[in-house]
């Protein structure tokens, strides 16, 4: 496994703090939350939940997320989870994408449609706004996974 390759802001925590606040706030959540949400996840051993802000695409009923940092490995698939979308507390189905062929192409599918997606996770773009296929594998290599939620 390679390093990950996501670009962690300085002030990561004080960011995501601040950006679970606005997606809080009513008229707010519309702006922010046309991009993201607040997954609430709960540590295997620990049992403590987090809530971390990330971005998502939407694919028809479902939500694409990615992620190379260590708290997506408390997502397990069959596994609901709640979720902060719009505003809105909802609680969604897992289903973990892990083996490379999955991961590099929701990664794909992210970064095409999130330039800010894309450049967090080092995913270079073309002219037309394809992702590089040599970012997308390295991505996968360094540790990244997907994971399809489904609002119920």
């Amino acid at each position: 496994m390679t390093e990950v390759r996501a670009q962690m802001l300085p002030f990561q925590t004080a960011v995501n703090r601040v950006t679970r606040g606005l997606l809080h706030v009513p008229i707010l959540n519309r702006l922010a939350g046309a991009r993201l949400i607040v997954i609430e996840v709960v540590g295997r051993t620990s049992g403590r939940r987090y809530q971390v802000p990330v971005a998502y695409t939407r694919r028809g009923d479902h939500l694409l997320v990615g992620t190379p940092f260590a708290w997506g490995r408390n997502l397990s698939t069959g596994d609901p989870v709640t979720i902060l979308l719009k505003g809105r507390r909802v609680t969604a189905d897992v289903a973990v994408l892990s083996d490379e062929a999955d991961v590099v192409e929701a990664y794909e599918i992210m970064a095409r449609d999130n330039r800010q997606f894309a450049k967090f996770n080092k995913v270079g773009l073309d002219d037309r706004g394809n992702p590089d296929p040599g970012d997308l594998h390295l991505a996968w290599a360094a540790g990244a996974r997907a994971f399809r939620l489904t609002p119920v």
